[in-house]
């Protein structure tokens, strides 16, 4: 420990702390603009500066570690005043449209400026040239960029796509893709995780909100909204409530005041999800231990980020993905063609919006393969903030919602389809129904949940030994069943290269483009960090453990679609609606078209 001295207060803290960790474990806060805990600190916009006594300047306190004796002070007129004409120095340069931007009182930059009392912009530079990028995704708005770097390091270092770098040098800097190309020519897996961080808003989701708007506003689109099992963990944050409130009932009630005509959960089609995904995972372990080639480790195909991350950086490996298409887009497909039938309406004449945690599903939606019959599976992806802005737009008092609940056929689900909401979550779902249809017996974990996969950590692991099965799968007696599960695009390229080089030892690998799931995904509120996850994440097992119904393949509505109109997993039908194949990109493939 060290022992110091902040604001004559008398503190310690461990040795290699910084000052500005020091202080916040005091009590004590530095305003700070760039640094992000446990994730990015370069003291590049030096508003953290604090006066130490013998320097010779003003020191960043994210960047100078405490040492024994220090003085330190925080909130001198010197301080205050220096941080003033930082501020000001990175608003000379920045438009000051606060009232037309998307970011309006969520905006970091803004909300630093009443911290520290400018009231007045009295310095002019010259604005960025840097235009609109517009990505089906994500669009880059360079003229609100305040070079902060937080979206490099969570491109290259936390994600480790590595498409986002610092262009040029001094007034000419710009963030952004090599040579000035537009993020929809590069290897961007679009996980979104950088509109997460930017505190401005020169990186944002791109917009779908008048495009649903229109439709809702349409006497002639019957509109069907589904939601993801993350929303109703995170969305109340947008209304002031805590991280992990659950609101499921709150949000389907907002979904039907919006003027939805079906509000169906994405849950429902999580739960079709693993009866087609466990039937193609007990076809390849039934080939692979009856003497036939199967391609395994299968890794599952439900996040769209990490999907087009393999196809840019392992497209020789695309042979191990799930062919099964997200949920969102499954369920979009029986939209328009089970439930159109049953409701005798063409489908031509439907509009599906799913709300996603999630920005890389608006590129999703956009792909060939995500279509049946000439018409997408899904019209337009919300994500959790824009859904909030369309709920506050539209005058409705959230928090003080009565519950409602999802509709059926499409709206019913299982425990088990909650938790793919977090990472681990697909895993265990898929375990909880291939064990006992092998074995006749639950899985043998405490409340269902496989420990060893429940958490945060980048890669998790698992073994399960398969005992006493049904006849039908003998040949699987005695086998030791190897899994793993990551979150995050660096550990999903661990687990790729050890498949690449031919040394992985998994059955079934699981990968979420973002870290902790999609509870962390692009698209939820900001801030996200390890402690909101921590807690998004608790929320979603309250849903699954909170449910009678735990398993997918106790799903009535799911075996009556079976019995009504898809007759038996992974058939023709099956394939025809609910599975996709991938397309081979390679790294630079995209500059080529």
């Amino acid at each position: 420990m060290v022992n110091l001295t902040i604001n004559g207060k008398n503190v310690s803290a461990m040795e290699g702390t910084t000052i500005l960790d020091a202080a916040k474990q005091n009590g004590i806060y530095i305003p700070n603009l760039c640094y992000l805990e446990g994730v990015h600190k370069i003291g590049a916009c030096r508003l953290c500066v604090v006066e130490v006594e013998g320097a010779k300047s003003l020191q960043p306190s994210c960047m100078v570690t405490v040492r024994e004796g220090m003085v330190v002070k925080t909130n001198t007129n010197k301080v205050r005043q220096a941080r003033k004409i930082l501020y000001e120095l990175i608003l000379s340069d920045h438009p000051q449209d606060c009232l037309n931007c998307d970011r309006n009182q969520s905006c970091e930059l803004q909300a630093m400026g009443q911290r520290l009392g400018v009231k007045e912009a009295r310095f002019a530079g010259e604005r960025s040239e840097g235009g609109l990028d517009v990505s089906p995704s994500i669009t880059r708005d360079m003229s609100k960029c305040i070079l902060c770097r937080r979206c490099l390091t969570v491109c290259n270092e936390i994600q480790q796509v590595g498409v986002l770098s610092a262009q040029q040098r001094g007034f000419k800097t710009v963030i952004g893709p090599a040579i000035g190309l537009p993020l929809n020519t590069v290897s961007c897996a679009f996980c979104g995780q950088c509109t997460l961080v930017c505190p401005v808003g020169a990186l944002q989701e791109t917009d779908a909100i008048q495009d649903v708007w229109q439709a809702l506003n349409s006497p002639n689109k019957r509109t069907i909204v589904q939601t993801a099992p993350a929303i109703r963990a995170a969305i109340g944050e947008e209304f002031g409530l805590e991280p992990g409130t659950l609101v499921t009932g709150k949000l389907v009630t907002a979904l039907k005041e919006l003027g939805f005509d079906e509000v169906f959960d994405t849950n429902f089609a999580a739960d079709l999800t693993i009866i087609e995904e466990g039937t193609e995972l007990l076809a390849r372990l039934t080939k692979a231990f009856t003497g036939e080639k199967a391609a395994l480790p299968m890794i599952t195909s439900c996040s769209p980020g990490w999907i087009k991350y393999v196809e840019h950086f392992f497209p020789q490996e695309l042979d191990h993905l799930s062919t099964c298409k997200s949920p969102h887009t499954m369920l979009g497909a029986l939209a328009k063609s089970y439930y159109a039938s049953k409701i005798k309406t063409d489908p031509r004449d439907m509009y599906v919006v799913s709300v996603m945690p999630c920005t890389a599903k608006k590129f999703e939606i956009s792909r060939p393969e995500m279509q049946n019959n000439n018409l997408p599976n899904v019209d337009a992806v919300l994500t959790t903030r824009e859904l909030a802005k369309m709920i506050k737009e539209a005058g409705i008092d959230f928090c003080n919602l009565e519950d409602s609940r999802f509709d059926n056929p499409l709206g019913l689900s299982s425990g088990a389809a909650d938790i793919f909401g977090v990472t681990g979550g697909v895993m265990e779902a898929a375990l909880r129904t291939v064990y006992e249809l092998v074995t006749g017996r639950e899985l043998p974990f405490a409340k269902l949940h496989v420990t060893p996969i429940v958490g945060l950590e980048q890669i998790k692991t698992a073994e399960i030994t398969i005992e006493n099965t049904l006849e039908a799968y003998k040949f699987l007696e005695g086998v030791t069943v190897k899994i793993a599960v990551t979150s995050g695009l660096a550990g999903a390229k661990i687990l790729l290269d050890q498949v690449a080089q031919g040394e992985s030892p998994y059955h079934f690998i699981e990968v979420m483009a973002c870290p902790g799931g999609c509870i962390g995904g692009g698209g939820q509120p900001r801030p996200t960090n390890s402690e909101i996850r921590q807690k998004r994440m608790n929320a979603i097992y309250r849903e699954d453990e909170g449910k009678t119904l735990r398993k997918s393949h106790e799903n009535e509505y799911i075996k009556q679609l079976y019995s009504e109109f898809l007759q038996e997993p992974n058939c023709h039908k099956s394939h025809e609606l609910l599975h996709t194949h991938y397309t081979p990109r390679g790294k630079y493939n995209e500059l080529i078209r």
